[in-house]
């Protein structure tokens, strides 16, 4: 097998990238508690649901950056020939 390197850049860029996504979740958090009119300890107490969806957020967007670069991979071979 061949060994692959995952170098300091790409796992800042992916660190950067699920940072963001927790700041989504919890923006997206605040506004239901801002809209349902609840209390503001929901932003504490629901820190494991925020975890569990800014996990789903980052893995959807893995499925789209895979999507994006085989179609991108495809159309390159394709060019080629």
């Amino acid at each position: 097998m061949k060994d692959t390197i995952i170098t300091a850049r790409r796992k800042k860029i992916e660190l950067l990238t699920l940072l963001i996504c927790f700041i989504i979740a919890n923006l997206a958090n605040l506004y239901a508690i801002i809209v349902y009119r609840t209390s503001f300890m929901e932003v504490f107490t629901s820190v494991f649901y925020i975890i569990i969806a800014s996990l789903a957020l980052y893995a959807g967007w893995t499925v789209l950056r895979l999507v994006f670069y085989s179609l991108t991979l495809l159309f390159v071979r394709r060019k080629k020939r």
